[in-house]
């Protein structure tokens, strides 16, 4: 019985060990197969890294090398500088460095593409480069001289000594900062030398557009925990204020801050408040109710969160979009000086479509951009303006509008809100000079101009 048995299983067991040996191998080459691909990938990134970034130290040597009053070859030069800047913030981003960020050197980056493209969007016939402008190119073309050399070694050594990216992102992934890596301490190097460039002039547009908001923008005294207190009590219109809970964020840095707490209802979450640490300025609120299944229209909800602004100090706002989602919607406000739309001063009211009750505030550029703006009267009229549209172009709503261009520069419109091609657009017009100066899609609206 035995002998039987062993000849039915002893080809079966050898079958099973076969099978079972031919599928590691196959899953060896299967892992094997990604890691070769993967490696691939991480190589052409980092080859096409240092290409870029020795072409765009050529580009902007040949930016420099033209006469100041060839305003085309320079607007072709700053565009293909934002062009590989860009190429190169992306294969930045292939490479497998999440764990180590190339944060000052992604920042320069960023800075270069944002200078070049302002530079080369506006007339440089009217507003040439400046002096100051000049010379940032030329301290640009000295460090990405630089950078481009410390590449190019790594480059060599990578090649010379058949080093592999995926050893790179083991070291990573185990922590390993004490392993002599190559790429690695490369890598480190070319960022510790970025992080020790003196500063850039970038401009005032540019400067803009990276500035942090911090304490320091704002005007008034730091306020006190009691302070925060009074002011939260007020907002949720309660009479005893001690119940609020107040701690400190961020004691000692630019971004001080208060977070304030009060009990919700019995089984709800507690309701929640932050306030800057100057005046105190509320910067958002949240009331994580329950919510019930959609009772009131959005018109309502609209009109309930308009009297809620009023009530707490935001008297001149007006409703410019809704977002629905589910049984909430998101009413986003400007403020109005005079008949003016002041778009950067804007925030948003989260409201619950139950019984339309805001249960959410978001006015953190309220904040930080909220102050009485000297506005010039437009140059031009409306009729002026209108010419300027595709005649196909159907108006349904004109307002006046200050918003911020892509140079990050306030500027006077005309609001035209219309339809063309069976969508519905928001175009700014210029009221200066008639020049287009954004154009804005807006996904589900009913044609109302508003909502």
């Amino acid at each position: 019985m035995y002998q039987r048995l062993s000849a039915v299983l002893f080809p079966l067991i050898a079958l099973l060990l076969v099978g079972s040996v031919y599928w590691g191998y196959q899953e060896h080459q299967e892992k094997n197969s990604i890691l070769i691909k993967a490696e691939n990938q991480y190589q052409r990134a980092f080859h096409e890294l240092s290409h870029d970034m020795d072409v765009l130290h050529d580009q902007l040597g040949n930016t420099l090398a033209v006469n100041s009053s060839s305003q085309a070859y320079h607007r072709k030069g700053l565009v293909n500088v934002w062009r590989i800047t860009s190429q190169a913030q992306s294969e930045i981003n292939q490479l497998p460095l999440t764990l180590l960020p190339l944060n000052k050197t992604e920042d320069f980056l960023a800075h270069i593409a944002s200078f070049s493209y302002k530079a080369a969007v506006r007339d440089l016939a009217k507003e040439p480069l400046t002096g100051d402008e000049q010379q940032t190119l030329k301290t640009l073309y000295a460090r990405s001289a630089e950078i481009s050399r410390d590449l190019q070694d790594m480059q060599n050594n990578v090649i010379a000594n058949n080093l592999r990216w995926m050893d790179v992102e083991v070291a990573l992934a185990a922590e390993q900062s004490a392993q002599d890596n190559t790429i690695l301490d490369g890598f480190k190097t070319v960022d510790k030398k970025v992080e020790e460039y003196p500063e850039i002039n970038w401009g005032p547009s540019v400067s803009a557009m990276f500035e942090r908001r911090t304490i320091r923008m704002l005007e008034g005294g730091n306020a006190k925990p009691e302070d925060v207190q009074r002011a939260a009590a007020k907002f949720l219109e309660l009479k005893d204020s001690s119940q609020i809970a107040v701690s400190e964020n961020g004691k000692g840095t630019e971004y001080e801050s208060y977070s304030a707490s009060v009990a919700g209802p019995e089984g709800q979450s507690p309701i929640q408040l932050e306030y800057t640490k100057k005046g105190p300025e509320l910067i958002w609120f949240m009331n994580a109710r329950d919510i019930d299944v959609k009772a009131v229209s959005a018109d309502e909800a609209e009109r309930k969160a308009q009297a809620f602004l009023k009530a707490r100090g935001y008297p001149d706002m007006k409703a410019i979009s809704y977002d629905p989602h589910g049984n909430v919607g998101n009413f986003t406000f400007v403020a109005k000086q005079g008949d003016v739309l002041i778009y950067p001063e804007k925030l948003v009211v989260k409201s619950a479509l139950d019984n339309g009750e805001p249960v959410g505030l978001q006015a953190g550029d309220y904040v930080y951009e909220h102050r009485q703006r000297k506005l010039d009267k437009p140059k031009l009229s409306v009729a002026e303006a209108r010419k300027t549209l595709n005649p196909d172009f159907k108006v349904k709503d004109t307002e006046q509008a200050l918003i911020k261009n892509e140079l990050s520069k306030e500027v006077l419109c005309y609001e035209f809100t219309g339809k063309i091609n069976d969508s519905h657009y928001r175009i700014y017009v210029n009221a200066s000079d008639g020049n287009e100066e954004m154009i804005e899609r807006l996904p589900g609206m009913n044609g109302d101009g508003g909502q």
